[in-house]
């Protein structure tokens, strides 16, 4: 599991034109609207990373005045490298279990996973049990292409945690709840999910 560093507080206003124009999308009405939005952000980028590489290079400079030294480049440079992969399919027992983290953070302003063990237990709570699964979680990006741009380039994360989740192979299926949040404005939670065992819902 891995967590998105908080955003600036500015940021999502300074990238609402940004990433992807020829596949632009609706204005975002609501938190299920973003959840959509930013699914279909991720499945892009799964299938498409070469043109996702070069919208990030045609990007003005002020869209990545916050990233660390290099981090934009090597992201171009992974992108580049990057075959295509299949879109994850959405789940709304993913989606549930996300949600369950979204709200709960909403209301506190806190930040994270939670406990250790809790990703799993809130997808079992669903109905879902997963040989493989992880977390990422973005704060303060109402937007969803700032979203993934920020779990794209993952600035400061050690090990580009938040990237290797999304282009990882051994996830099939996901999850997002996006919503607000007493400290950062917005947040979304981005369960993946692979290796599924049928088995019903736990009480």
């Amino acid at each position: 599991m891995f967590l998105c560093r908080p955003a600036p507080l500015r940021a999502a206003a300074l990238v609402a034109a940004f990433l992807l124009p020829a596949l632009a999308l609706p204005a975002i009405a609501s938190a299920a609207d973003l959840d959509g939005a930013v699914l279909d952000e991720i499945n892009y980028v799964r299938t498409h990373p070469a043109q996702y590489a070069d919208e990030l290079r045609r990007a003005p400079d002020w869209v990545f005045e916050q990233e660390e030294p290099g981090a934009v480049d090597e992201a171009i440079g992974f992108l580049e490298r990057q075959q295509p992969l299949a879109p994850l399919k959405a789940d709304r027992r993913i989606a549930a279990a996300a949600h369950i983290h979204a709200a709960s953070q909403s209301a506190t302003g806190q930040v994270g996973h939670g406990a250790a063990g809790s990703l799993g237990q809130r997808l079992r709570g669903e109905g879902i049990f997963a040989g493989m699964s992880a977390e990422n979680i973005s704060y303060g990006y109402d937007d969803a292409r700032a979203v993934v741009r920020q779990l794209i380039i993952d600035s400061r994360v050690a090990g580009r945690g938040h990237r290797r989740n999304i282009f990882s192979t051994a996830y099939s299926t996901v999850g997002v709840a996006c919503g607000g949040h007493r400290q950062w404005g917005s947040m979304c939670v981005i369960d993946f999910a692979g290796a599924l065992m049928e088995r019903g819902r736990a009480e």
